[in-house]
């Protein structure tokens, strides 16, 4: 990959904190995790929604979507999975440094990754979503059928199948989505943001 050199960074006129000031309220991602069928597209929309019911400037970064466009060049090797990951992570930055609060739903499957997501924000923008659903569960569901497609061969690479999921050891959030409600999934993630003085 050839990478670019003659380049400068440019300090906005505007900040980050102008654009929180005037929203009145802070801005963060919510980065969802979790293995396909979980509930986390479900849970961030219903997050998204409540907040622009609230008139908070909010957006929603799925990861399906994403791969319409941006991200439509790449597959699911684990390199590929990588730069996914990477490049959402540097969108969201964009969207929290535009004063918006982004729920991004992705399987990031690797720490590693997300951790290097995590690195670019300052302290407290980054806030790990951890919705913990057993693959039992998951595979029951199935929406898109893709445990069954996986199940055939007709996948590879397929997360909690035949390549690993690495679940968060200290995220900020939990939620048990085979144990609660979207409803009361979603206020415990706006209890959280209250808590942290982000609403």
């Amino acid at each position: 990959m050839t990478k670019t050199t003659n380049i400068t960074w440019h300090d906005a006129a505007i900040t980050k904190e102008d654009r929180r000031a005037q929203n009145g309220h802070g801005s963060v991602v919510l980065w969802f995790t979790g293995l396909s069928g979980s509930g986390k597209s479900t849970i961030a929309n219903a997050v998204s929604h409540e907040l622009f019911r609230q008139c908070i400037n909010e957006y929603v970064l799925d990861g399906d979507n994403v791969r319409h466009g941006l991200n439509k060049d790449l597959g699911f090797s684990e390199a590929d999975r990588n730069e996914n990951i990477r490049r959402i992570g540097e969108v969201a930055k964009l969207f929290v440094d535009s004063g918006k609060i982004v729920t991004t739903a992705f399987i990031s499957p690797f720490r590693s990754d997300r951790e290097t997501v995590r690195a670019i924000f300052e302290d407290g923008e980054f806030i790990e979503v951890f919705i913990d659903c057993p693959l039992e569960e998951c595979e029951r569901r199935d929406p898109k059928q893709l445990y069954a497609k996986a199940r055939r061969g007709e996948i590879k690479d397929f997360t909690g199948i035949d390549s690993p999921y690495e679940a968060p050891e200290n995220p900020e959030i939990t939620v048990r989505s085979d144990q609660y409600t979207v409803e009361e999934a979603v206020g415990q993630i706006l209890t959280h943001l209250r808590e942290r003085n982000i609403l």
